[in-house]
Formats: C-alpha cells, structure tokens, sequence
C-alpha cells in the first residue's frame, strides 16, 4: 500500500515499459517536448473525451475520463472509455447505483498510431483494468486497445503475465521515484 502523496501516473507505464530513461526524464524531472507524434495522440484523446462523459446505447453504458487508482499499486490516472456491458441473468458483473441488473466492465485505451510489437500500450491497458478491479471489486479478463491509424479495436487479453509484469514495473517505478 502506498501514501496517496506518492502515486504516480498510471499512464506513465506505457512510457517506461518502452524506455525506463524516456520515463524519468517525462516523468520524475519533468523534461517533456512536444512533437507531431505527441501532439496527434493529445488531440485523439481530446476527441475521446469530447462527447458527454457518459452515455447508455441499448444494453452498454459507456463512461469517458474515468478517473480511477490503486492503492496496492501506488497510482493514479484517467481511463480513455470504460464500458459497461448490461450482464445476462446468472452472469457476474458489478452493480451500478440506479440501474437494475449487473454489468461487465472492459476498459479501452486509445492510441494514435497502429500496434506495437512491444507490450507498453498493453501494461497501460492492464494497469487500467487493475485499478478498476480494485476500486469495484470484480474481475476484468479483456480490455480493447483501439489504435487511430488502423481505426479498429483490438482485443487484449489480461492475464497474469501481464499482470505481474505490470507490477514489476510499478515497484521498480516507485523505487526510481524515491
């Protein structure tokens, strides 16, 4: 468990999964340019979050800019999109103040550019899905990366390789941090 004063970024994993040096030099000494590249992916996160910050089609609630965090990870941040997905009777899911039923939750991180062959973009993901457990008590097996040069989403399974890859690399983040 850590000290609310001592969270970090939940983004910041997909930096330091891809370079630990890029991390600390954006995120512990605040060093950060902008470029075209960064500047497409803030503007395709700024239309994420335009429209309402949640809406209901038929059976999904989907809900935008979520904040969500840890307190066995250390860490805080803000979803792109979490969906929920209005469960069948006998289903598990996670109940929502004011409406019947239960609901399956899946987190999606929006991305400029198309898939990676590294899994940064994933713990990103992961990370996301694992505060949302936290937080409400349920278990998230998939998630969706949508990447803005392919436009299309992409399934991403959560399971516990991921999982204790993203912890690794919170520990190790915290440690560098300190």
């Amino acid at each position: 468990m850590y000290d609310e004063e001592n969270y970090l970024q939940l983004s910041g994993i997909q930096h330091f999964a891809y370079c630990p040096r890029q991390w600390a030099l954006a995120y512990l000494e605040q060093q950060w340019n902008e470029n075209l590249h960064t500047y497409e992916g803030r503007a395709l996160h700024e239309h994420v979050h335009d429209g309402p910050s949640s809406e209901k089609r038929g059976d999904i609630i989907t809900v935008r800019g979520m904040r969500v965090f840890s307190h066995a990870l250390g860490i805080s941040g803000e979803c792109d999109v979490v969906e929920f997905h209005l469960c069948k009777p006998g289903t598990p899911g996670v109940p929502i103040n004011g409406r019947k039923g239960l609901y399956r939750v899946i987190p999606i991180e929006y991305k400029r550019g198309k898939p990676k062959e590294h899994d940064a973009d994933l713990m990103q993901l992961c990370a996301q899905a694992m505060c949302i457990e936290e937080m409400l008590v349920c278990e998230i097996p998939i998630g969706y990366l949508y990447y803005g040069e392919v436009r299309r989403r992409i399934e991403a399974e959560l399971n516990n390789e991921l999982r204790q890859q993203v912890i690794s690399a919170f520990a190790q983040m915290h440690e560098y941090s300190n």
